[in-house]
C-alpha cells in the first residue's frame, strides 16, 4: 500500500497597511504565500502548485493576488528622484 497525497504549507510574508476594497477602512492586511507539496508516506517531496493571498484584519475580506502584485507590494513604493 502506498499513501499519497498534497498538504498544504502556509508562510507569512509580510503585513501591510492598506485600505481594504471590501470594507473602505484603512487596516493591516496580512500578505500569505500558499504551497501545495506532493507528499509520499507523509512526508513532503517537492512543491506542486504556489499561489499567494491577502487577508484584511478588520473585515476578513480575502483575495488572491498574482506573483507580481505580490511583489510589487513587498517592494513598497518606489522613491521618486527629481
Amino acid at each position: 500500500m502506498i499513501i499519497f497525497g498534497l498538504k498544504a504549507y502556509t508562510r507569512l510574508l509580510a503585513t501591510l497597511s492598506l485600505v481594504c476594497p471590501h470594507c473602505r477602512q484603512q487596516a493591516a492586511h496580512r500578505l500569505f504565500e500558499v504551497v501545495n507539496k506532493f507528499t509520499l508516506f507523509f512526508i513532503p517531496l517537492f512543491p506542486v502548485s504556489k499561489s499567494r493571498r491577502m487577508d484584511c484584519t478588520y473585515c476578513g475580506y480575502a483575495s488572491k493576488l498574482s506573483k507580481e502584485q505580490a511583489e510589487q507590494l513587498l517592494a513598497g513604493p518606489r522613491p521618486s528622484i527629481g
